[in-house]
């Protein structure tokens, strides 16, 4: 695994495809507010394995969504609706990174190519689904911890966090801050969870590190292309994208 050891020589096809990855899922964070596990987990995935790509994207999933907590504080519901979310995610998160730990190689390429369709399926079907809020409110706990297995087993909540989210229909600024706190909750559980697994090595959290620099110096970008793309045009690009990984991802070798 990439997380054991530096290389002596720097294998550079699958590094660029990762930091590419990278570059996009940091536009896509900052034109959305959410997501760019979607884009880097995947590809990183495909060029690693799925723990190298759930290790590579735990820094940049707590220091980036830690950020958007803080600086949309004042927007999170009342009713504690993102507390218990993001409670039962911290829980989901450890269970799942058990699987990671457990769960053979292959599978989990398999599961994250099954996620990516399923979320690509329903973001087709059903753009406009609305989930009442009461029955949100009491889907909340077992879509955390569902959610919080999926990011610690593969790096990867989005089809059912974000989706679960888009739902509830909530304006922009309390989406921005429900989401994030889920995200720095299950992280911070999921990096307890891979140091006591004794896959959080320097080596790990060095190519974290570089992972996050990469995010924060495109989120701008995003915010810009944001600003000037019809959000319907970047939506379809990026599914068109996440296809063409479902479909590397599923096929063997």
């Amino acid at each position: 695994m990439l997380i054991d050891a530096l290389p002596i020589a720097v294998n550079w096809p699958p590094l660029l495809a990762a930091v590419a990855a990278l570059a996009f899922g940091g536009v896509l964070k900052g034109a959305t507010g959410a997501g760019f596990p979607v884009i880097a987990v995947p590809v990183i995935a495909l060029a690693y394995d799925v723990p190298t790509a759930v290790v590579v994207m735990v820094l940049p999933s707590l220091l980036a969504n830690a950020w958007q907590v803080w600086r949309y504080r004042a927007h999170l519901p009342a009713s504690g609706f993102a507390g218990r979310l993001a409670l039962a995610g911290l829980v989901g998160a450890v269970l799942g990174t058990t699987l990671l730990v457990r769960v053979p190689g292959r599978a989990l390429m398999l599961t994250v190519a099954a996620l990516l369709v399923l979320y690509i399926g329903f973001r087709l079907a059903r753009p406009g689904w609305v989930l009442p809020n009461p029955l949100a409110r009491r889907l909340a706990i077992a879509v955390g911890v569902t959610a919080g297995t999926l990011q610690g087993a593969t790096g990867i909540s989005a089809p059912l966090s974000l989706t679960f989210l888009n739902a509830c229909r909530l304006p922009r600024p309390v989406f921005v801050a429900t989401v994030s706190l889920f995200f720095v909750a299950s992280t911070a559980s999921q990096i307890g969870a891979l140091a006591l697994h004794g896959l959080l090595t320097p080596n790990g959290l060095a190519l974290s590190a570089g992972a996050l620099a990469v995010i924060l110096s495109t989120m701008p970008l995003g915010e810009v292309l944001a600003r000037h793309l019809p959000a319907v045009a970047f939506d379809r690009v990026i599914l068109i994208l996440l296809a063409a990984v479902a479909l590397r991802l599923a096929l063997p070798g």
